[in-house]
């Protein structure tokens, strides 16, 4: 049997998806299920008896009658959008191969583009917050990179000015095929950086495969097997050793500067973003599910947090 590939995963189409979500009544009846698929339980009591109330459908405990919404608590607490725009967002951000940009995004939902912004970065934040709990193993490839653009006259390479450093980092199996993608944001490229990140995103025991670079001496501290190769330039060392990560970071950067603009202090979102839709890539119809699944379960970030970026 041949194997497709990535290129020619189906997806959730826009008929199936406005047949599903096209509606605000939908929308709220598959978050009520998705927020409580054992029934709603009163988050100050855990009463499981209520009674909607008023136009915004508020639930009001039978007990201590406390009243709270569907996405009260949640990414989406506080949102005067409709739930429908919300839906639609959540589908372009896991259907896009690429990503979509803010501007683009607000034009196809109707909204201005700083509300766009607000919105993709609300949801990338989600995509950041599963994607960092959940460690790599087995066979690894690891690369440092840079996120941004040289400064007219400024300087190049390492160090040079708007650039955010990331690591790139491929989870592979026993034949060289990729599974799981991290790329994670770093301080820079220094032994007990490149420690940290280790002992977060990578399991005891995998075997972790590097170019010469001196930070990535660290990996053993981590409980790792650090398998370090020097390319010296040699084309076909790099092509047949860091195969998948080099593909991944062309891939990344392609996207990233044909879609995004100004991503430097927020490039943790975006490359969450990109590999968060990269590690489902084979199941891309019930990629909206699982993320609403995440999102009504991730704490609020109001504006203030949202744009302060990585710290």
């Amino acid at each position: 049997m041949v194997n497709k590939g990535i290129h020619f995963r189906k997806g959730l189409s826009e008929p199936q998806f406005e047949e599903l979500y096209g509606r605000e009544e939908q929308c709220w009846e598959q978050f009520v299920i998705w927020r409580w698929p054992s029934g709603f339980q009163c988050p100050h009591c855990e009463c499981p008896k209520y009674c909607l109330v008023g136009p915004r459908k508020l639930f009001q405990c039978a007990r201590c009658h406390a009243q709270t919404s569907v996405t009260a608590g949640t990414i989406f607490d506080s949102t005067k959008l409709p739930l429908k725009i919300w839906f639609r967002a959540m589908y372009h951000l896991t259907q896009s191969k690429g990503g979509i940009s803010s501007l683009e995004l607000g034009r196809r939902l109707g909204v201005s583009q700083p509300t766009a912004w607000k919105m993709s970065n609300k949801l990338m934040q989600v995509m950041y917050e599963r994607e960092i709990n959940q460690p790599l193993s087995g066979r690894v490839e690891m690369d440092d990179a840079y996120l941004g653009g040289q400064e007219s006259g400024g300087k190049r390479g390492r160090g040079a000015g708007h650039k955010t450093p990331f690591v790139a980092a491929v989870e592979t199996n026993q034949d060289r095929h990729p599974i799981r993608v991290k790329l994670i944001c770093v301080k820079g490229f220094r032994k007990e950086e490149i420690r940290r990140l280790g002992e977060k995103i990578l399991t005891v025991g995998s075997e972790v495969v590097t170019d010469g670079l001196r930070c990535f001496r660290s990996i053993p501290e981590c409980g790792c097997h650090h398998v370090p190769v020097k390319t010296s330039g040699n084309k076909e060392v790099q092509n047949s050793t860091f195969k998948w990560v080099n593909t991944v970071l062309g891939n990344v950067k392609k996207a990233i500067s044909g879609t995004y603009q100004a991503v430097h202090k927020h490039g943790h979102r975006y490359l969450a973003s990109f590999s968060y839709r990269f590690n489902r890539r084979f199941d891309l119809s019930t990629m909206l599910t699982r993320l609403a699944w995440v999102a009504l379960r991730t704490e609020p970030m109001p504006f203030r947090l949202l744009k302060k970026g990585l710290s």
